[in-house]
């Protein structure tokens, strides 16, 4: 019988899966961040060699806008949890808890591919995270604004440093149970900046 895949001929390259290709380089860049992975590292866990990887994507940090662009929008419920008949207070708790499991949630990726590649030193990655770190916030905001709309700023503001936080608190090895009990208490401190006049 002819072994059909011989018979292509020897050293014949694969076809080049983009969806896994970038699954790889999302699990490194979420290990190890922007800056402590190389392209040459990124092109071996990819399967495929640095010019190639450049032919494909562009640049390192093109890549990483694309991962970011694929994580950005599965990695939180937002549109699940706030929707329009959602108690604000309740939602953003919510958000807050599913945030604290999701970040601790594999130990070899903690906290948030977004949030900490915000604030990573190199200014053109930090740059592309932080435009999906503000489209959450705006998100957020708008959420807000339906109900109490002089208060959707500095709530969209909290939300974000307390999501930050986690991530932070995540990275550093704290479990879901230390996260979520921040995530509550954040959640009372929203409840009464909701609820009071003004």
């Amino acid at each position: 019988m002819i072994d059909k895949e011989k018979s292509k001929g020897r050293g014949r390259p694969r076809a080049f899966d983009r969806d896994r290709a970038l699954d790889q380089a999302q699990a490194l860049f979420h290990a190890q961040g922007y800056e402590g992975i190389g392209v040459a590292a990124l092109a071996q866990a990819m399967g495929v060699n640095p010019p190639s990887l450049y032919a494909a994507f562009g640049s390192k940090a093109q890549l990483f806008e694309e991962v970011l662009n694929r994580y950005a929008r599965s990695a939180l419920p937002v549109d699940t949890l706030l929707v329009e008949d959602a108690e604000p207070a309740a939602a953003l708790t919510a958000l807050l808890r599913v945030a604290a499991a999701i970040y601790t949630a594999d130990p070899q990726a903690p906290g948030c591919l977004v949030l900490e590649g915000a604030r990573g030193a190199d200014p053109d990655a930090a740059l592309r995270a932080r435009v999906w770190r503000e489209a959450s916030a705006a998100r957020i905001a708008a959420f807000v604004a339906r109900t109490h709309e002089g208060k959707a700023a500095i709530v969209s503001d909290y939300m974000v440093s307390i999501m930050s936080g986690l991530s932070a608190d995540a990275r550093a090895g704290h479990d879901v149970t230390r996260l979520t009990a921040v995530a509550d208490m954040a959640g009372l401190a929203l409840q009464e900046m909701l609820t009071k006049a003004g």
